[in-house]
């Protein structure tokens, strides 16, 4: 049976450091707007789409200077749905992206640190109780944005899971709470919110690269884990 961080080691010394969620700090240098913000944005625009399109969003974002809390929650919102077109579905996106804004201006006087500096657990329900936002975009918000330890599950942790396979069913609380609880052993503080956040980033690229629907498991560095692999 497959741990976490066993996993975590293996991919860290095939893929290295990642540094993920990506930031264009200097056009928030430039424009005086918090680069957190580009992170929220970036986990709504993802969702059921390509990372690739999810760029061109952004791009368009930055070339009209609208990559800021209150331009977002300003913005007409035909001509918002219209600038993120390319990250598709794009007017629910624009819709989710306006009202986060909007709550964040209203609860939190679009202050991210006064949003940032409280528990997890209450960041966390406030945004569950936004319109469009799941565990997965919660959890990348508080982990990424917030830099705050909490493991992010997607569809690619959950194909891991079933594969290698760890130790739990594959529901997202359950895989949640077995990374942290494994991982947590290991590393604390500063040092476990990086872990999260690297082996997030590890998993994703490995099921790009391997881990696929339909896997290429020749040179997989998993494959001495592998039970799926052993299974044909």
């Amino acid at each position: 049976m497959s741990k976490p961080n066993e996993t975590y080691q293996i991919l860290q010394k095939k893929y290295g450091n990642l540094n993920w969620w990506p930031i264009d700090k200097s056009y928030h240098l430039k424009n005086n707007s918090d680069p957190r913000f580009e992170v929220i944005v970036g986990t709504i625009l993802t969702q059921n789409t390509a990372w690739s399109n999810v760029e061109k969003a952004l791009k368009n974002l930055k070339k009209y200077e609208m990559l800021d809390l209150k331009s977002i929650y300003n913005c007409d919102l035909e001509k918002l749905a219209k600038i993120i077109q390319p990250s598709g579905f794009f007017n629910q996106k624009a819709g989710r992206l306006r009202n986060i804004g909007l709550k964040l201006k209203e609860l939190h006087n679009s202050d991210l640190n006064s949003f940032f500096d409280r528990d997890i657990n209450i960041i966390r329900d406030e945004l569950l109780s936004y319109t469009g936002i799941g565990p997965e975009t919660a959890d990348s918000i508080i982990l990424y944005a917030g830099e705050k330890p909490i493991f992010v599950v997607d569809a690619y942790t959950k194909r891991l899971c079933q594969r290698l396979p760890f130790k739990t069913d594959i529901s997202y609380d359950s895989i949640q709470n077995y990374f942290q609880k494994e991982l947590s052993k290991k590393y604390k503080g500063e040092q476990l919110t990086k872990v999260y956040n690297q082996l997030h980033a590890l998993i994703v690229i490995h099921a790009k690269e391997h881990c696929r629907k339909k896997p290429k498991c020749n040179k997989c560095p998993l494959s001495n884990q592998c039970s799926f692999k052993k299974s044909f």
